[in-house]
C-alpha cells in the first residue's frame, strides 16, 4: 500500500510504485480534473501540485509521490474565491477547456513564485502548457488580472 494526501485527505493505494501519478488520480480515485494528454511531460494538461510545486502527474510515478501531499483542481482552497479562477472566467479563457486545468494548476504555482509576473516571466513559465485552441494571450491577461487581485487583497 502506498499512503499519500490528495486535496487533504490521506489515501491509501494498492498499485506498483512505477504507476503514474495521473492514472492512479483517475482510475484509482476518481479524481479526474487532470487530464492525459501527451504522456511524456510536453503538454501540461496533466499538471497538479505536489508539495505545493507545480508537477507533471503522468511522469510521476507514485512510489516517488508516497508521503506527499497532492493537489488538484478539485481540492484548491476557497475555490469561488481564488483570483485566478475568477480571473480565468472574467477573461473567458475555455475554448476547448481540455489543458485549462493544467493551466490553472500552473498559473497557481507561477503566482506563488512570482507575485507580480512580467509577460516574459508568463511566457516562460507557462510555455510547458500548451493549448491547441491558442487561447495564450487570453491566459496571459487572466493571470496578470490574478496577480492584480491577489495584491489588492493585501
Amino acid at each position: 500500500m502506498i499512503e499519500l494526501t490528495v486535496n487533504g485527505t490521506k489515501r491509501q493505494v494498492d498499485v506498483v510504485p512505477e504507476m503514474p501519478l495521473l492514472w492512479v488520480l483517475r482510475d484509482e480515485l476518481g479524481i479526474t480534473s487532470a487530464k492525459y494528454g501527451c504522456g511524456v511531460a510536453q503538454c501540461g494538461a496533466c499538471t497538479v501540485h505536489i508539495d505545493g510545486k507545480a508537477v507533471r502527474s503522468c511522469q510521476s510515478h507514485i512510489g516517488e509521490v508516497a508521503g506527499k501531499s497532492v493537489v488538484t483542481l478539485e481540492g484548491l482552497h476557497n475555490k469561488d474565491q481564488n483570483p485566478v479562477l475568477q480571473a480565468w472566467i472574467e477573461h473567458q479563457v475555455p475554448q476547448c477547456g481540455y489543458c485549462q486545468t493544467g493551466q490553472i494548476m500552473q498559473a497557481i504555482s507561477l503566482l506563488r513564485l512570482i507575485p507580480r509576473p512580467t509577460d516574459e516571466q508568463i511566457n516562460q513559465v507557462m510555455s510547458g502548457n500548451l493549448c491547441r485552441c491558442g487561447t495564450y494571450p487570453r491566459i496571459r491577461a487572466a493571470i496578470h488580472a490574478a496577480a492584480a487581485n491577489k495584491m489588492a487583497e493585501k
